[in-house]
């Protein structure tokens, strides 16, 4: 079974309600799945939260065999932006789950660094038949 670092911004219900929503996605396709959201941010240890959480998710997209970096906004996350920087440098494949229609006109989809470093899905039907063609 191949592990899913699921990479993305995690600061609104709305946000977590969808990661969790994919995250399930992924479950039911037979991926396991790292969720920062769940897999290191709850530390409770308040003068190390920062080291241990950034400890985790190290650890998780090192242990993971495929990143999902969710792309959506005006501009990447800046933390889903370093995730897919990191795992692009450890040669890990990433996969740019972009919903939103916005683009950047002629410059492209996204930033060019992170369109550059992903394969970008434009809906969740289309990351599942990427995933399952590719990665099964």
């Amino acid at each position: 079974m191949k592990t899913v670092y699921l990479a993305a911004p995690l600061f609104s219900e709305a946000e977590c309600d969808f990661n969790r929503k994919l995250r399930d996605e992924l479950i039911s396709a037979g991926f396991t799945v790292f969720l920062p959201q769940e897999d290191s941010n709850n530390v409770k240890d308040m003068l190390d939260r920062q080291k241990i959480i950034f400890s985790k998710n190290l650890k998780g997209i090192e242990n993971s065999d495929i990143i999902i970096a969710v792309i959506d906004g005006a501009d990447v996350d800046s933390g889903t932006a370093w995730e897919i920087g990191f795992a692009f440098a450890k040669a890990k494949p990433v996969l740019g789950l972009r919903t939103d229609f916005r683009t950047l006109g002629i410059e492209g989809t996204v930033n060019l660094m992170i369109e550059r470093s992903v394969v970008i899905c434009m809906s969740v039907p289309e990351l599942l038949n990427h995933l399952k063609s590719r990665f099964r």
